[in-house]
């Protein structure tokens, strides 16, 4: 009988110490997983949505031309000495001094040779020299007759050229011509800007961009956008920090920024950067910066 209750007892021990085990290794995985599996949301530059300035554009080349040009041919034996010209010079300046008279500047503007070599100089009995306004440049535009009718006077442009391709000149449309050319089915459009450092150089190449349907529109950063297919989204975050993905339609794209016709409100928040860290329905910690 005891020997029975002995081996019973044993039994009952070992069943137990093994349901202490299984509750004890649950309890403690649990534990675990609940600390390790709950992570935080990730961090996430997100912006507004906001109302911006965008505009249609016309992107076209023209070359510099100087506000004001005029030359002065001298004849070598007419000098009194060897000619030394300065860079600038004031309305009024003496130019230089020649036997029978006086040249002396018209107008404020920068002194030049045209050309440098002796067979562009003019020849060996004379020498050429230019005077340049070029507070205000110029630049003549061919504008395919598609824009015929958007291009107005003041309209305003930006221009770059190669010697400074990270600066942007702003200036306006000075003219347009009352027809198009019948043979480059263009419409002549003159252009101006403003160059009082003189840092255009007239004979440049410029890279010109008219602004045209200027408006204020709501817009987000390029980098929100989504496209699967013929369909533009992105991710809108909510007030408890939750982002859906919406559908929206967009317009134009203007310095990082793309224009929302439809599928967004102004103060809306969007995310900005990340996309590929965020799921939809998942929720995230904004970073506004």
């Amino acid at each position: 009988m005891k020997r029975s209750t002995k081996i019973r007892t044993t039994i009952i021990t070992f069943f137990l110490i093994i349901i202490i085990v299984i509750i004890g290794r649950t309890m403690l995985g649990n534990h675990f997983k609940k600390k390790f599996s709950k992570r935080p949301p990730p961090e996430i530059i997100v912006k507004e949505v906001v109302y911006r300035s965008f505009s249609d554009n016309i992107e076209s080349f023209g070359t510099a031309v100087s506000k004001r040009t005029k030359s002065f041919r001298i004849k070598r034996d007419n000098l009194i000495s060897e000619l030394t010209l300065k860079n600038y010079v004031k309305k009024g300046d003496l130019i230089v001094t020649l036997k029978d008279r006086n040249i002396t500047a018209p107008f404020d503007g920068a002194l030049g040779y045209r050309g440098i070599t002796g067979d562009i100089l003019g020849s060996d009995n004379s020498i050429i020299i230019t005077l340049d306004d070029n507070s205000i440049i110029y630049s003549d535009l061919k504008i395919p007759e598609t824009f015929a009718q958007f291009i107005k006077k003041d309209l305003p442009i930006t221009a770059r050229f190669s010697g400074s391709k990270n600066k942007i000149y702003n200036g306006k449309v000075h003219s347009v011509s009352s027809r198009i050319n019948a043979e480059t089915r263009s419409l002549l459009t003159r252009v101006m800007i403003n160059n009082e450092n003189s840092e255009l150089i007239p004979g440049s190449l410029l890279e010109v961009i008219i602004n045209y349907n200027e408006r204020n529109s709501l817009g987000v950063p390029d980098t929100s956008i989504m496209i699967v297919g013929n369909k533009t989204y992105v991710y809108k975050v909510s007030e408890d920090n939750i982002i859906n993905k919406t559908e929206i339609q967009i317009g134009m794209r203007d310095s990082g920024f793309i224009e929302i016709i439809s599928g967004l409100n102004e103060g809306e928040t969007v995310v900005a950067e990340g996309l590929k860290k965020v799921r939809t329905k998942s929720k995230i910690k904004p970073i506004k910066k």
